[in-house]
């Protein structure tokens, strides 16, 4: 059963986030908001995590996991970034951007596209994700929490907790939080592609 956490979206209560943090250090699976809509997170290293949003979203081996990262510096470590890109790159962050670009050693294999040996990053603009990105103090492995056969993401908390109870550890909940998925851009060929129109401002990339 998972545990419920409603915390308040500007002052999120640190005594929640850190609940929260030790259960994804202790490889649990939880679903939180972000500015583009809810999503299901876990650690980095946490493979069965990685397992368990796969068998939540129905997807295959195919499909591209998300770094979200709390800031530059910490995106830096996981992808590389040249000058060109990094303009582009840092005038809309944070922001509901996705970000394809070409995976530093710090990633493990497993999280990479197979042939191009990249990875989806991004930081977002929410108050209450950057709390708790500040208190794991690395990027969560996330996907947007959208059920198979469903049109549109959830919204609620209350609905995630009622919807997937016995397939999460736990539901951050703060309120309202974007209801759109990102934008999604790749730069991996060092121009930019965009792969997926989103609640980002994508002209800027055209």
């Amino acid at each position: 059963m998972a545990r419920y956490f409603d915390v308040h979206p500007q002052n999120p209560q640190r005594r929640s986030l850190a609940q929260v943090v030790d259960l994804l250090r202790e490889d649990g699976l939880i679903a939180y908001p972000t500015d583009s809509c809810f999503a299901l997170g876990c650690r980095l290293g946490n493979q069965e995590g990685m397992e368990r949003i796969r068998a939540i979203r129905k997807l295959d081996h195919r499909h591209h996991f998300t770094l979200v990262c709390q800031d530059f510096a910490q995106l830096g470590q996981f992808v590389h970034v040249d000058n060109t890109v990094f303009r582009a790159i840092k005038a809309t962050t944070p922001g509901p951007y996705t970000f394809i670009l070409p995976a530093t050693k710090e990633v493990p294999r497993r999280l990479m596209h197979a042939k191009k040996k990249t990875v989806g990053v991004r930081i977002p603009e929410h108050v209450v994700t950057q709390a708790l990105l500040a208190e794991l103090g690395e990027p969560i492995l996330s996907s947007t929490l959208l059920l198979p056969d469903s049109g549109e993401p959830l919204t609620q908390g209350w609905e995630i907790k009622e919807e997937l109870d016995h397939q999460l550890d736990a539901v951050l909940d703060s309120g309202d939080c974007g209801v759109e998925p990102t934008t999604v851009v790749d730069f991996s060929s060092g121009e930019a592609e965009i792969v997926r129109y989103g609640a980002g401002d994508a002209t800027r990339f055209e």
